[in-house]
């Protein structure tokens, strides 16, 4: 069975194909533009276009980046403000007349690692970092997605939430070296491990291939693991999340 997965971003609207069984894409990205508006009705054309144009009709799932209840988006993120308090699965069920799962871009990525990747089986609590523009967080109990852990919103007195502290972009802002940047994001990570007493911390995002290069500042007790998913994580993720929705409703 091949599904559709799609991660949906503030700038790109990129799907590819996904083998079920293996996790593997089986089709060469594609991606669109996000329209400038960033408003619901502009962006569901683009998806259609997606759909249309890998000739898709069974499941697809949809990484979002904003916080989803239900369907529901309950934040606009860094889109409109107007996408606050839509109905996402339906409005891009609707477009295409397919069954669509949506849920937040940082719980597909973690979908992705523990459904195809290094997570596999992994059981207990075990949060996914993605480490990009922020600092996006799943969590997973026995392999469950529990929905919406925004860790990267932990106060921070100096940056106001903590993914604007230790996050690549804040990286790349003050032009600090992985040394430097290690301290910070093992600050995040104490903190993680304070509130939550995971099992496991995986890492993804753009950072996570160099994790040779700060893994020396990382001094939880927490075993820490990189993934191996790369920057289709997303996809994958969202594909597998709308597997499993489809298996739980049959």
């Amino acid at each position: 069975m091949d599904i559709l997965g799609i991660d949906i971003g503030g700038t790109g609207m990129k799907g590819a194909l996904v083998n079920a069984e293996t996790g593997e894409m089986i089709t060469e990205r594609f991606r669109i533009p996000t329209p400038k508006s960033r408003k619901p009705k502009a962006m569901a054309k683009v998806f259609k276009e997606i759909v249309e144009h890998f000739n898709h009709s069974g499941p697809i799932g949809i990484g979002f980046p904003t916080i989803i209840k239900n369907g529901v988006c309950k934040s606009k993120g860094n889109l409109h403000e107007s996408w606050l308090g839509v109905n996402a699965s339906k409005l891009f069920s609707e477009a295409v007349g397919l069954p669509v799962t949506v849920l937040n871009d940082a719980d597909a990525a973690g979908y992705g690692v523990m459904n195809y990747g290094i997570g596999k089986g992994k059981k207990g609590l075990v949060m996914t970092i993605t480490i990009g523009t922020g600092l996006g967080s799943g969590a997973f109990f026995n392999g469950e997605l529990l929905p919406n852990f925004e860790l990267g919103s932990i106060p921070n007195k100096k940056y106001g939430i903590i993914e604007a502290y230790a996050s690549n972009s804040a990286k790349k802002r003050d032009g600090i070296s992985y040394k430097v940047w290690g301290k910070r994001f093992n600050k995040f990570l104490e903190l993680v491990e304070f509130l939550t007493c995971p099992d496991l911390f995986i890492l993804g995002g753009g950072s996570s291939k160099d994790f040779d290069k700060f893994k020396e500042q990382i001094k939880i007790k927490t075993p820490v693991l990189p993934a191996k998913l790369g920057n289709h994580a997303g996809i994958i993720g969202a594909a597998a999340a709308a597997l499993h929705k489809d298996a739980k409703d049959k």
